[in-house]
């Protein structure tokens, strides 16, 4: 493998705890970032999906990167998500995530809108002319509603700032020929395509099982660049109650009951999300033991 990998090969798109009340837990925010460092992270992801981002203010926004920059310090990569399905309030949040001290950008497809390839890239570029940092395209139609075709992706990987693609498309074939043609450094967005992806050209991924099995995600990955493959395959298969697991419901909602059943702060998600059920635990805790997670509760 040759290809760099920008921000590290282990990242994970890291959850935003909240108080009972909606409150940010400042506290749980700095004992989670330091419990993925721990666990072999290169780097870590704030302001996504699985932070909850849709429902978090800018403010909080810009205050998240520099709590979880401050706990991790120069040597771990932080980037933040400032993608939003509108590009000039897209720009600003862009913006001010640098000002807030981000390593670089995660920006997602415009959602919802639908907008066209040409569209698609227009936004992408100017996103990756407002600042001076590091992008990475994200890639996900299953929630944005459309995808970055491979045409769009290979013209947008020529400006000098975007630099890699989370790949949540789910379609390994496409993937396959990206990488062929163009050579970007993929990422995969979808843990239970991690393996699957390395296999065909990828340079890491931005989990959202890292949260709990960061160490074994880890050692997967270790593996497959030592050349053990069968290892990385023992791995990936040891870890498929986890992969599957964790979405049974949304994503953000039983990664947080899981950091809470392993003694962490994980606490509780905003609407119009709501917290996992007693039953959902319970099959979760289930899934994760399968897993070889140990847990506390």
């Amino acid at each position: 493998m040759t290809t760099t990998a920008p921000f590290g090969r282990m990242l994970t798109a890291m959850v935003t705890p909240f108080k009972e009340d909606g409150a940010i837990d400042w506290a749980g925010v700095e004992t989670i970032a330091n419990h993925l460092v721990k666990n072999g992270h290169d780097g870590i992801v704030v302001n996504g999906t699985t932070g909850e981002a849709p429902t978090t203010k800018s403010s909080e926004k810009e205050e998240i990167i520099r709590v979880v920059k401050n706990v991790v310090g120069s040597g771990i990569t932080v980037v933040s998500g400032a993608g939003d399905n509108e590009t000039d309030y897209s720009i600003n949040q862009a913006k001010r995530t640098e000002k807030a001290g981000a390593d670089g950008l995660l920006v997602v497809t415009p959602y919802y809108n639908k907008p066209p390839q040409a569209g698609i890239e227009a936004h992408f570029r100017a996103m990756a002319d407002a600042t001076d940092l590091p992008m990475m395209m994200y890639d996900i139609p299953g929630r944005t509603g459309v995808e970055i075709e491979p045409d769009t992706i290979v013209r947008l990987f020529e400006h000098p700032r975007i630099v890699a693609l989370k790949d949540a498309k789910g379609n390994v074939a496409s993937t396959s020929w990206v990488i062929k043609r163009c050579g970007i450094p993929v990422y995969s967005g979808d843990d239970i395509l991690n393996l699957p992806l390395l296999s065909v050209g990828a340079v890491g991924f931005v989990s959202v099982c890292g949260h709990t099995v960061g160490s074994q995600l880890r050692a997967m990955l270790d593996a497959w660049f030592a050349g053990d493959a069968p290892r990385a395959l023992t791995i990936h298969q040891e870890l498929l109650p986890v992969f599957t697991g964790t979405f049974r419901t949304q994503g953000a909602i039983l990664t947080k009951a899981a950091l809470t059943l392993m003694g962490l702060p994980g606490g509780h998600t905003r609407l119009p999300l709501v917290d996992a059920t007693s039953e959902q635990i319970a099959q979760l805790r289930e899934d994760l033991r399968a897993g070889g997670v140990v847990l506390s509760a």
